[in-house]
């Protein structure tokens, strides 16, 4: 696709993205409409009576005396126009409250459905994408559709209307003053639409892409920040800012050079189109054909259009410019979610929680290598399950798939016998507790975020919450207690705290199936030590899957699973996999029981039998 083409679409899809959302308020957008168009045809009327007035006074003047004729024509004339003034004047009013209202419902919509399409999109697409660009997106979005609306229905609508009834009106009285206006105004705005699409929309959209990534390079060195600090690398960051900053500029430049030729052609244009309307006035005047009113007429309708087409040019820019702005918001909209509720879906009810994996398939996107084939494996209801493994081995997608963050590419996934394809994700993600490996919090209060998972939890649950994930202690000491502000993403509080504040919200949650991925990865061997003695509480008669590297966490678990190259490759009870010679569980546990009791006698003795067994 070429990139003129390409522009054409995103203008066609910016247009109707925008006229479906004035669909949504049709009667006030004609109201709207309807009202502009009276307002502006008493404008076009105002130079009529304005040649009338200066008629009855270049009458009475040439006569050396006011008779009552000319007196009558005058009052006649000033009341018409001081009454055409009136009443544009209250449209207007009524026009642009209408605006008001209709505009700051569309962004309000703009908003709610970007929000809830970004909430809906796949893990895959968070993951590739920087929250501050999206923000930005939105935002730029929102506000261009604000100058859209008053582009199209007010700036644009009322200088058309102008336009057009001008020249009606003046070639009515001199089909060629009509003609030359018709022409002139037609070339002016076909070479300014051609500036303006084709010459400035495209440096346009390069700047708004830089402008995104600019966005995106601000956020994402400002939330990093702690990062930066601990390596002193804030020169260097400012510099990778800089070379941001310098295409931004680039870019920018060039758009704001080609809208300075656009506007410097749009003003010789009108000055051409100015000496050729007085040149056809003075000819008419001096054919007796028109009066001096006549040519007062065509001279006030003239500057009074000029201002119009001046502006028209400037509407067409605006036009032009709320579109690129637009751009990547509809493009946003359009794009598919990933992971969508088939029609129809119903939501999952779970009573115990077992969990059956039935033959499945599933590969990363484009990748040609299925990271499952075939998979089948059943988690009785209440059975508390671990998954060990290196990295990479398939352990941490499992989990995102009993959550329906993927959709498999072949088989299913059953939890209670349904199928999880066919429930809403809503539902089925409510039913599961999860700890993750790095916990995210929200700016809020430490209350509002254990309570996250069950929001009508009473004080009293929550710190039952708290105490039973060992965090009561910690919360009790801070000034404000519950109601403490965590911070973005819970920076105000190390990664034990944090660890701890995830674990009392799935206590909290109080789900059927529970999964622990490293939740207890942050905290020190004596914090660790009560969290598991709490997780065991936690996990009984619910179905428990617990994600670890550390392989002390899992001992006590009533079955491990050992994941190797995205398969399955051992499994059974510690006591088992332990025992087992040159097995893959074995080499991981003699490795870390080595690494962590280096200097303890007894502990390398047991290694030691454990290697001769």
């Amino acid at each position: 696709m070429t990139q003129r083409s390409h522009k054409a679409g995103a203008f066609r899809a910016v247009l109707r993205y925008s006229f479906g959302l004035w669909r949504r308020q049709a009667l006030l957008a004609s109201g709207i409409a309807g009202g502009m168009v009276l307002a502006t045809l008493a404008e076009v009327l105002t130079p009529l009576f304005a040649g009338r007035l200066v008629d009855a006074v270049a009458s009475a003047a040439s006569a050396g005396v006011i008779d009552e004729a000319a007196k009558a024509q005058a009052f006649t004339a000033f009341a018409a126009m001081a009454g055409l003034a009136l009443i544009a004047v209250i449209l207007r009013h009524a026009v642009f409250t209408g605006v008001i209202y209709f505009t700051l419902r569309m962004m309000g919509e703009v908003v709610r459905s970007a929000f809830g399409r970004v909430q809906r999109f796949s893990t895959d697409w968070h993951a590739n994408s920087f929250a501050g660009s999206t923000v930005r997106k939105v935002t730029r979005g929102m506000w261009a559709l604000d100058l859209l609306n008053d582009t199209l229905l007010v700036a644009l609508l009322l200088s058309a209307v102008m336009l057009i009834g001008s020249t009606l009106l003046l070639g009515w009285y001199w089909p060629s003053m009509g003609l030359l206006i018709a022409v002139g105004s037609l070339a002016y705005l076909g070479v300014v639409a051609v500036l303006s699409l084709r010459y400035v929309a495209p440096a346009a959209s390069l700047a708004n892409g830089w402008d995104t990534k600019l966005g995106g390079s601000l956020a994402d060195a400002v939330s990093c920040n702690a990062v930066v600090k601990a390596f002193g690398a804030e020169t260097r960051e400012e510099a990778r800012l800089d070379r941001v900053m310098d295409k931004w500029r680039a870019r920018t430049l060039r758009t704001w050079q080609r809208g300075n030729v656009n506007g410097t052609t749009q003003g010789l244009m009108l000055l051409a189109l100015r000496v050729a309307i007085l040149a056809l006035a003075l000819h008419l005047w001096l054919e007796g054909q028109a009066s001096a009113g006549d040519v007062a007429f065509v001279l006030t309708t003239f500057f009074v259009l000029q201002g119009y087409l001046r502006e028209m040019g400037m509407h067409l820019r605006n036009l032009q410019r709320s579109i690129n702005d637009m751009e990547e918001l509809v493009e946003m909209e359009a794009a598919p979610v990933g992971v969508e509720d088939r029609p129809g879906a119903k939501p999952i009810a779970i009573a115990r929680g077992g969990i059956v994996f039935d033959r499945v398939s599933f590969q990363y996107g484009r990748h040609a290598t299925p990271l499952y084939h075939d998979l089948s494996l059943e988690i009785p209801a209440g059975e508390r399950v671990g998954l060990v493994g290196h990295s990479g081995s398939g352990k941490t997608t499992f989990v995102k798939l009993i959550q329906r963050l993927y959709d498999v590419t072949g088989g299913r996934i059953l939890i209670d016998g349904q199928d999880i394809a066919g429930v809403t994700q809503a539902s089925l993600r409510s039913q599961i507790a999860i700890v993750q490996q790095e916990p995210i919090l929200f700016h809020r209060s430490l209350a509002e975020n254990i309570a996250y998972a069950r929001p009508g939890a009473s004080m009293a649950e929550i710190e039952r919450a708290a105490e039973r994930a060992g965090a009561h202690e910690f919360i009790a000491r801070l000034p404000r207690g519950y109601g403490t502000l965590v911070g973005e993403r819970g920076v105000k509080l190390s990664g034990g705290e944090r660890q701890r504040v995830a674990i009392a919200r799935a206590f909290l949650a109080d789900a059927p199936i529970l999964i622990l991925d490293e939740a207890t990865s942050s905290l020190d061997s004596e914090s660790e030590t009560v969290i598991q003695r709490s997780m065991a509480a936690l996990m009984e008669g619910r179905t428990a899957i617990v994600v670890a590297h550390r392989l002390s966490t899992v001992r006590a678990l009533d079955r491990l699973l050992v994941f190797d190259r995205s398969r399955i490759a051992e499994e059974g009870t510690h006591a088992t996999l332990v025992a087992k010679p040159g097995g893959i569980y074995r080499n991981l546990f003699e490795r870390q029981a080595l690494e962590l009791v280096q200097g303890l006698p007894d502990a390398q003795a047991e290694v030691a039998r454990m290697k001769r067994a």
